[in-house]
């Protein structure tokens, strides 16, 4: 490894987190990709944290240990993971749900919230079996979801609603708002 990229690399360990939440469907995990390629960071999508940690999908989690189990094992992951700076992590739509979550999100990164019509999000997820709160009725869940979190996410540093917007265009407005305060935070 050169100076140089050792020197990049103590940069983006030193930088802060870019953390994306929202409801799922509504684009973390692609304008994750984008962002993270663009700012020259890891992308780490939190699921796949936990279906590495666990060695089983979050489907079989809910299905053998339930929902509250998963919560758990969410905040430890996460815990462990904002640990590292210089990272754009994309959550899982219900991360937000646990206050330690939240507060942990906010002392570690810059968050960045993503939102979506109930029917933007149903056309995105509709027929995806790896997400066990749409087992059943998917357009019925995701509405009663939306209603639940519709605060949830109000703690972010900035809010974006991706119905009508390219991922582009998305991951313009989200840097802008990072770089500022991201600047801002490190002064």
């Amino acid at each position: 490894m050169s100076a140089d990229d050792m020197k990049r690399q103590s940069m983006r360990a030193d930088a802060k987190n870019l953390i994306l939440i929202g409801m799922m469907g509504t684009g973390k995990s692609t304008v994750g990709a984008i962002l993270a390629e663009e700012l020259g960071y890891e992308l780490v999508d939190l699921d796949q944290v936990i279906v590495r940690k666990e060695g089983r999908s979050i489907s079989d989690i809910f299905e053998n240990d339930g929902e509250g189990y998963f919560r758990t094992v969410e905040t430890e992951s996460l815990r462990e993971t904002v640990q590292t700076g210089g990272q754009v992590i994309a959550t899982g739509g219900g991360a937000v749900l646990a206050e330690v979550n939240r507060e942990l999100m906010k002392e570690n990164g810059i968050v960045a919230a993503l939102s979506a019509t109930a029917e933007d999000i149903i056309s995105r997820v509709n027929g995806d079996n790896n997400r066990p709160l749409l087992a059943g009725n998917a357009e019925e869940r995701v509405r009663r979801i939306l209603e639940e979190r519709k605060d949830a996410y109000s703690f972010a540093h900035c809010m974006v609603d991706t119905t009508n917007l390219t991922a582009a265009q998305v991951c313009q407005y989200i840097l802008m708002h990072y770089r500022v305060l991201a600047f801002k935070h490190v002064g």
